[in-house]
C-alpha cells in the first residue's frame, strides 16, 4: 500500500496540475460559462469518466501501446480532433441556446453533454501520455500490486480535480445566470463554445506532435 508521504506528495503535484489551466478546464469553463453549471458540472463528470478509463488501460498495461506504436497515438489524436471539430460546427450552426433546462428535453441534453465530456478526453492520447509520464514517480512495486496503486492514485487525481473545476463551474456559471435571458448572449456563448471546440481541435492536432 501507498504510503502517507507518498499520497500527500501525489495530491499536492495533483493539485498544481489541475489549477494549472488546460483542455479540461477550457471545456469545463465554456460550457458552463455558456449553458449555466449543471451542463458544467456534467461535462466534468465525463471528463473525469475519460479520465477513469485512461486510468484504467493504463493499470491494465495497454498505454504503452502509444508509445510503441506512434502510428496508434497520431491515429486517436485525428479522430479525436475530428471528433471537436465536429462539435464545433454544432455549436456554430445551431439554432437554440442549448439550454439543458428545455421542457422534456432536459435528460437527453445532459447525456449528450456528458457524452461529449468523455468522447473528447478518452480521444485525447496525450492524457494517456499524462499518465505514463506522472504516475511511475510515485509507484512502487514493493507497495503491492502496481494496479491497485494507480487505481488509488486515479481517485485521488479525480477527488482533486472535481475541487478544482467546482470553483471553476461555480465562477463561470455566475456569467451564464446573469446573462441568461438575453439573445444576444445565447448566440455569443454558442460561438464562443464553438470556438473552444475548434481551438482545442487545432492545439490537439498541432501541439500533439512528440
Amino acid at each position: 500500500m501507498l504510503d502517507l508521504q507518498t499520497l500527500v506528495l501525489f495530491s499536492t503535484a495533483s493539485l498544481a496540475l489541475c489549477a494549472t489551466p488546460g483542455p479540461d478546464m477550457i471545456l469545463v469553463a465554456a460550457r458552463s460559462a455558456a449553458q449555466g453549471r449543471t451542463a458544467g458540472l456534467v461535462t466534468h463528470f465525463g471528463v473525469a469518466a475519460g479520465s477513469a478509463f485512461h486510468a484504467i488501460i493504463m493499470a491494465l498495461g495497454l498505454s504503452q501501446l502509444f508509445l510503441a506504436v506512434p502510428y496508434a497515438y497520431d491515429l486517436v489524436r485525428y479522430l479525436g480532433a475530428a471528433y471537436l471539430l465536429y462539435l464545433a460546427w454544432q455549436a456554430f450552426t445551431a439554432t437554440n441556446s442549448f439550454s439543458v433546462k428545455s421542457p422534456g428535453g432536459k435528460q437527453m441534453s445532459l447525456l449528450v453533454i456528458f457524452k461529449q465530456g468523455l468522447i473528447s478526453n478518452i480521444l485525447n492520447p496525450k492524457v494517456a501520455l499524462f499518465y505514463l509520464a506522472l504516475f511511475p514517480q510515485f509507484l512502487d512495486p514493493a507497495n503491492g500490486s502496481v494496479a491497485v496503486q494507480i487505481i488509488v492514485l486515479a481517485i485521488i487525481l479525480q477527488v482533486v480535480g472535481l475541487g478544482v473545476h467546482g470553483v471553476v463551474i461555480w465562477l463561470a456559471g455566475s456569467m451564464s445566470l446573469l446573462l441568461s435571458n438575453g439573445r444576444v448572449f445565447a448566440r455569443w456563448s454558442r460561438y464562443f463554445l464553438g470556438a473552444v471546440f475548434g481551438g482545442l481541435a487545432a492545439r490537439l492536432i498541432f501541439d500533439g506532435q512528440r
